[in-house]
Order: structure tokens, then sequence, then C-alpha cells
């Protein structure tokens, strides 16, 4: 398989869809094929060669690649569905970046719109810079959001993000809007800067660790009494990997609230100090 890359000719007009451009669609195809596709441009369908410029590198090593050049702020659903391979965008994405993906790498360099990693079941998802509002959480009108993989975001995060979050890991390094971790059904989510208000409303279950101060905490938490060491240890280590302001998790203190007891009352809420 050979390395894509689409270089972006101008910003268009409208938005465009970009589901359906992955490694493993564009593999085997040349040049002239690629350009041929076909993207949908508000109402219009147009094909890929009045937005990109194409070009393939068939290096050994360049397998199942995908490389969009470009401010693609008004591209949307890039790496939708996807299933394998490697996109990156060197440049900012649009919104729904990662939704729906069940295995692979997205790299973003720069910012994403809203519902970025949005039902996302594997793979993971980088983006250097912030995400907007619904991260992680679930698509308009599903009663599921984020089931499994890694999002990690370098910059900051929205609202509600993480909501109705059923399982994987999501880390923000910078701060997050209201009503973080939202109807949290589980998974673990790690956050390296400072929360909104209504953090963990309605959450069932899962992990929130806070690693740059801890926000305020709802009426409808407790203290927890019952020690967590070792469960501390075996998080923090794994957090720690991705380093920035989480690196230094394992050797700090740690304090939990459970909640939200309005609801079931068993996620967590732990505050490194």
């Amino acid at each position: 398989m050979s390395r894509v890359r689409l270089a972006l000719k101008q910003a268009p007009t409208l938005r465009v869809d970009l589901r359906g451009v992955t490694p493993a669609a564009l593999a085997g195809l040349t040049p002239a094929q690629i350009e041929r596709l076909t993207l949908t441009h508000g109402m219009q369908t147009l094909p890929l060669a009045e937005f990109f410029t194409v070009a393939c590198d068939d290096a050994p090593d360049a397998g199942g690649e995908l490389m969009f050049e470009g401010d693609l702020s008004r591209f949307d659903r890039i790496g939708w569905q996807l299933a394998g391979g490697r996109i990156v965008v060197a440049g900012p994405a649009g919104d729904y970046v990662g939704a729906c993906m069940s295995a692979g790498d997205v790299q973003v360099q720069g910012h994403a719109g809203v519902l970025a990693a949005c039902e996302m079941a594997g793979g993971t998802l980088t983006v250097d810079g912030d995400v907007g509002d619904h991260a992680a959480s679930s698509l308009p009108g599903s009663m599921d959001g984020m089931r499994g993989g890694t999002l990690i975001v370098r910059g900051r995060a929205g609202d509600r993000f993480a909501d109705r979050m059923r399982r994987g890991s999501a880390l923000v390094f910078g701060d997050v809007g209201d009503f973080l971790a939202s109807r949290l059904v589980a998974g673990t989510i790690a956050i390296g800067g400072q929360a909104g208000a209504h953090v963990g409303y309605g959450m069932r279950r899962g992990s929130v660790v806070f690693a740059g101060g801890g926000p305020r905490v709802g009426p409808t938490f407790v203290p927890a009494l019952a020690d967590a060491a070792v469960a501390w240890q075996l998080l923090a280590r794994d957090l720690a990997r991705h380093g920035g302001p989480f690196a230094g998790l394992p050797a700090r203190r740690f304090m939990r609230h459970l909640g939200d007891l309005s609801v079931d009352g068993r996620g967590e809420l732990i505050l490194a100090a």
C-alpha cells in the first residue's frame, strides 16, 4: 500500500463531507482514480480534484497512510468509521473527526470541531490543539457515547466532554467546559487543567482523574472511605505514560469522591494532590 497525500487547493465555500475517504478505500487506486472520487459539498456532489491535489508515495515503508495538508476546518467526518490504517491532518479539522472509528490511528496537527471521537469504539485519535463541544460523546439522537479506544487532546475541550461515554480512555491536557462526564456510564477520563460547572452530572460509573486541580464537587458526591492505593497506582502509571500534566501522577496523593448518588453512585472523581 502507498501513502496518499491530499493537499488542499483552497478553502471550500460550504462544508464538505469526507466520509469514505480512508486509507483502505484509496488502496490500489491511481492518482487519477482518486481525483474522480466524489465528495458532498453542501447540496452538490463534486469530484475530489475540485478540492485537493493528489500525490502517491510508493515507498515500502509508506503503507496504509493518508495525509491531508491544509486548513480542513470546513471538512467533516475525517476518519469516519475508520477500521485500520493511519490518517494525518497537517492542520485543523472539521466536525466529527474520528467518529465511529473502530481501529487505526488519526492525528490532527491543529484544532478539531465538535463531536470529535463521538461513538468511537477503538483505535487512537490524537488532537494537538483544542476540540469543540460533545467530544467523546454520542451522535445526536443516540444513547451511547464513546465505546472504546483512546482520545488524546493536547489542548482544551468544550462542553459535555464524554457525555454518555461507555468505555475507553479520554485525556485532555488543558481545561474542559461545563458538564464534564455528564451521564457517564463507564470508562476513564483524565483532565490536566480546570473543569467547568456540573462535573459528573448524572454519572453512573467510571473514573474521572483531575491532575491540574480539583473541581467544585457537587452535593450528590461523597468522600470515599475505602482505601484504593493499589488501584490508584495502576491507573496513575497507565496515565503517566502520556506525559504532560499526567507524568507525575504515581507519586502524588489522591482523594476520591463517589457519585452521582442521585442515579447509581458507583462513579468516582479522583483529585490528585
